[in-house]
């Protein structure tokens, strides 16, 4: 099981990366438009819904995000994610709300995940760098996490929702989250007008994404739990579907997208 998670994640990740500093703007968009797709679908099928719904309710939830993106109105989806991730969900976590009818979260999908392909394609035009320095924060946490939790993990993060999550692994997230923060600030500091200046903004950023990653995970734990299914699909040989792959990359990347690229906005409606 290890080794086929392992061996998925590196041709994942080699693909990502061709692509990422290969393909031109509209292939770009073009590509990261499959796990939005195939993402709506898993969470329609979720839902209840049947094979030839989640399709049309897919195709729908795309044409939506063309629909914000040709607008440039990103920005409102971003703070209505933001205020998902960092206000309700975690409300939602301890309450432990059931949400008994499925339809009520069909619209839930499309705030979960349009926003995070609104973010990878804004992000890219900013530069491939950007978008390879954002996901390695999740990679990171998660593979810290991962690692961590299986050789000394004893005290269970959330049992009910994710038995498998534990608090060492979040440690370890944060240790490998807050060194990457180091590494960053060594080899590009030089490049801020003022190094010191950034260095606890950037590291409480880093945190902000890795708290964020964990409620992901965990809030799309639950909507599992809610259809009493373990994986999302079985799409990805050892990781399950393509929700259990980028569960923590629709909580994050809207997030930095609209504090990297809309905080002048933010600072002016403030």
């Amino acid at each position: 099981m290890l080794q086929q998670r392992v061996v998925t994640a590196l041709a994942l990740v080699g693909i990502l990366l061709a692509c990422l500093f290969w393909l031109p703007l509209v292939a770009w968009d073009v590509l990261v438009s499959i796990p939005l797709l195939v993402g709506l679908a898993e969470w329609a099928r979720l839902a209840g819904m049947s094979a030839g719904r989640a399709i049309i309710y897919a195709m729908s939830g795309m044409v939506f995000s063309l629909l914000v993106w040709f607008l440039h109105l990103s920005v409102w989806l971003y703070i209505a994610s933001g205020l998902l991730w960092l206000l309700v969900v975690p409300l939602w976590l301890t309450a432990g709300w059931k949400l008994a009818s499925p339809w009520l979260r069909l619209p839930l999908g499309i705030l979960v995940l349009a926003p995070m392909w609104l973010s990878m394609v804004d992000f890219r035009r900013q530069g491939a760098w950007w978008v390879l320095g954002l996901m390695m924060v999740v990679w990171i946490a998660d593979s810290a996490a991962y690692f961590t939790g299986r050789a000394i993990g004893r005290h269970k993060l959330a049992p009910a929702i994710s038995p498998g999550k534990t608090w060492e692994g979040v440690f370890g997230a944060l240790a490998g989250v807050l060194l990457y923060g180091a590494f960053l600030m060594l080899f590009l500091g030089h490049q801020m007008p003022n190094p010191r200046a950034w260095l606890v903004p950037v590291l409480l950023f880093l945190v902000l994404m890795l708290y964020l990653g964990i409620i992901g995970d965990l809030f799309e734990s639950w909507i599992k739990r809610l259809a009493d299914v373990k994986d999302s699909g079985h799409l990805l040989p050892g990781h399950g579907g393509m929700l259990d792959r980028i569960d923590a990359l629709t909580s994050t990347l809207p997030v930095a997208a609209l504090i990297i690229l809309h905080s002048e906005l933010l600072q002016g409606v403030i």
